[in-house]
């Protein structure tokens, strides 16, 4: 397993009343579910939730111990579905995943789960991740919850409201007989902290007593008459139910004085930012206390149309913050207003973005405007604002961003994916360029330089899938790429199998590198390692040909440029008809180091000789070319300056980050450029063999360098 591991900070769960818990928000929402008496807990991971998910693999054990089962899902959709146990019997059950192109996938199940409704509490953990270091689309859950009536909690960014959100979301739930989903952020996700634990509670209703007391209502399935029947009850009686309880239980939150002119609506995942912001202004100190008053939706949807109309009302203006586009909030705000004849002003996208992450500066800027505008009294004593970014403000930095090109993300160092890539470039020289249907995962970097591969990508494990529409006779054959990840999570079916059953005749090729690597290195069902806990070692080659794949080929050493090139040109001229699958194997480098690397140093310690593989360059060699950085793109693989007054280009040079993958000399060997790559192997505690043959070769290079330097012709100066 390559998974990070938490199995120190779990212990942590097992706190009981009164004891301080301390640790990460994903521990928090961990230790909460056990507080909560979950029964069962699922999901998929991914950022920023992939950590929730390796601490709920760790906590497996603790989670027995109170009768919770937990699996790793195969997608969102099947996680989703798994909260199907809480429609006919009172098991709370949570599942989590990253949204919003998780919920995406699980959408299915949750629009029938939303519309039959549940008896038992659900919770789904979404995390967010939004703004510029995202790696999705740019959408909002909050579109979602509005669609199916899900109710959409948003709690303040510290322990203990996470922990209560967690907590009272099923008690929503269960009040109103709809699924709840739970949105954190990355801030949330890893903010530390502390709070008061709670003794863990076992199952008020176990899945065993559920399973020996079957229960049907035909009533809450999602099939005509019933389905026409369960939008009457959401409106009629699922929503004012969630709002008596949203009420009764003051689940939003207010801050600052009980009046105002003006005033701060925000969901709650902001709060945090907000406050830093008001602080920057004079109008808040480190405690929290405010002088401007704040409504605090940690109840994002659905809004309280009396808790609104109650604080806008006597004020002349309300800043509505709320991250992301559309404004669904600011929308809302201003019907609510008005309906009621309440002529308070609503802002909100006029002064912030309308889109992009509400960092702390950009809300510093944003409510400064609304002041300006609306009450600028509150801004007399405001203090010098500082510069918020004031590394970037030097001369000097700013100098350096007109020369240094921008440095787009890219494969880790010995990455086993680049020398695919490289040996794709090597045919597209050779055959033409081929229209390349991407998809999600590491390999997704192949589309920028210095590969330049790829056009589309429509989804996890849909690379072949979106190449469906080029199945037509022509000269080229698409080629479109998976990862093993995608593979399983819904490659199989969706792209390979419709593939098979379409008689498509494009090349698929399945990036195998034996983990879920682009979250986090989690295993998945045909990773190479011995998981007591799961199933692995699932061959993909014995899968694709269960579902009718005939032209199967594996490589079972992708830094074989020459043999990754050369299935590749036989997958793309080949006369066979049908799909063209390649599986390319090696295990992911990173998860590689993580695993060996702490042995390796171990065993260094102790004494014991071990041999560490490097690569370099002959700088006398190397023409300066870099036609080896182009086809490779590693990290490792850099240049530098050669004092050789015949050479006017720097000369290719391996740093000391290289982890000794040979993909470097694999390229050139089969691009056939220079021969100035050279193999080193770097001894730790060398036993005496080892020592007399360095003597040996030390003495004889020493020679030939004396003899070569006495052959030279040397001119006076």
């Amino acid at each position: 397993m390559a998974e990070r591991s938490f199995a120190r900070e779990v212990e942590g769960l097992k706190l009981g009343e009164g004891e301080v818990f301390r640790g990460e928000g994903i521990l928090a929402i961990t230790k909460a579910l056990l507080q909560s008496g979950v029964a069962y807990v699922g999901g998929y991971q991914g950022s920023p939730i992939s950590h929730l998910m390796d601490v709920l693999a760790d906590a497996k054990d603790v989670m027995a111990d109170f009768g919770v089962h937990f699996e790793t899902s195969a997608s969102e959709a099947a996680a989703a579905a798994m909260l199907s146990a809480s429609v006919m019997y009172p098991v709370r059950g949570a599942v989590t995943w990253k949204s919003t192109a998780g919920t995406n996938v699980a959408s299915d199940a949750l629009s029938n789960l939303s519309s039959g409704g549940v008896t038992g509490g659900a919770l789904i953990v979404i995390g967010e991740d939004y703004g510029e270091g995202s790696s999705i689309m740019q959408e909002r859950s909050h579109a979602f919850a509005m669609k199916s009536q899900l109710w959409l909690l948003n709690p303040r960014p510290n322990l203990p409201s996470i922990v209560q959100a967690v907590e009272v979301g099923f008690e929503l739930s269960e009040a109103s007989s709809t699924p709840v989903m739970l949105q954190v952020g990355i801030r949330s996700c890893h903010v530390h902290g502390q709070f008061v634990a709670k003794d863990n509670q076992r199952p008020a209703f176990t899945l065993k007593e559920a399973l020996e007391n079957p229960r049907r209502d035909v009533d809450r399935i999602v099939l005509p008459p019933a389905s026409f029947l369960h939008e009457k009850d959401k409106l009629e009686r699922r929503w004012p139910a969630a709002v008596a309880f949203i009420k009764s239980r003051k689940l939003n939150e207010h801050f600052g004085p009980p009046e105002g002119e003006v005033g701060l609506v925000l969901q709650g995942g902001m709060y945090n930012g907000v406050m830093r912001a008001l602080q920057h202004l004079g109008l808040a100190d480190v405690y929290g206390n405010s002088a401007i008053p704040l409504y605090v939706l940690n109840v994002a949807y659905p809004l309280i149309d009396d808790e609104i109309a109650e604080f806008c009302a006597g004020k002349n203006a309300v800043l509505m913050i709320e991250e992301g586009a559309p404004e669904y909030i600011e929308q809302s705000l201003n019907t609510i207003l008005r309906r009621r004849d309440i002529q308070t002003k609503v802002i909100g996208k006029g002064v912030l973005p309308m889109g992009g992450e509400y960092t702390t500066p950009v809300l510093l800027k944003g409510i400064k405007a609304f002041l300006d505008e609306r009450q600028r009294a509150l801004l007399r004593n405001q203090p010098p604002l500082p510069d918020p970014t004031p590394v970037l403000a030097d001369p000097k930095v700013k100098a350096l961003a007109d020369v240094v090109p921008p440095r787009p993300p890219g494969f880790c160092t010995g990455c086993p994916e680049r020398p695919i890539f490289a040996a794709m470039k090597l045919i597209e020289k050779e055959l033409g360029p081929h229209h390349v249907a991407a998809d999600i995962g590491c390999h997704l970097f192949s589309i920028l330089p210095p590969f330049n591969i790829g056009g589309t990508t429509m989804g996890y494990g849909l690379g072949p899938a979106s190449a469906s529409a080029f199945n037509v006779t022509a000269d080229k054959r698409v080629i479109s790429v998976m990862g093993d990840g995608g593979f399983w999570h819904n490659g199989l079916a969706s792209s390979v199998g419709n593939a098979v059953f379409n008689k498509q005749d494009g090349v698929i090729l399945i990036v195998d590198n034996y983990y879920s690597a682009a979250t986090g290195g989690q295993d998945i069902p045909s990773s190479r390692a011995r998981n007591p806990r799961r199933n692995t070692n699932n061959s993909i080659v014995k899968a694709v040909k269960g579902v009718g794949a005939s032209w199967v080929r594996q490589i079972d050493r992708t830094y074989d440029v020459s043999q990754m090139r050369d299935i590749l040109r036989e997958a793309l001229t080949t006369k066979e008809k049908g799909p063209k699958i390649i599986v390319a194997s090696s295990e992911c480098m990173l998860n590689k180091q993580r695993r060996e690397r702490p042995h390796f140093n171990k065993a260094v310690g102790e004494g014991k000789r071990m041999v560490r593989e490097r690569f370099g360059v002959d700088e006398e060699v190397c023409t300066g070319d870099h036609a080896c950085i182009r086809l490779s793109g590693c990290p490792s693989l850099s240049v530098k300056h050669t004092d050789d007054p015949l050479k006017d280009d720097p000369v290719a040079t391996v740093d000391n980050s290289c982890v000794g993958c040979g993909n470097c000399g694999e390229v050139a060997e089969a691009a056939v450029l220079c021969p100035s790559f050279y193999r080193a192997d770097i001894i730790h505690n060398p036993s005496r063999w080892d020592c007399f043959v360095y003597q040996v070769r030390s003495t004889v290079i020493r020679w030939l360098q004396h003899r070569r330097q006495a052959s030279r012709i040397a001119f006076e100066a």
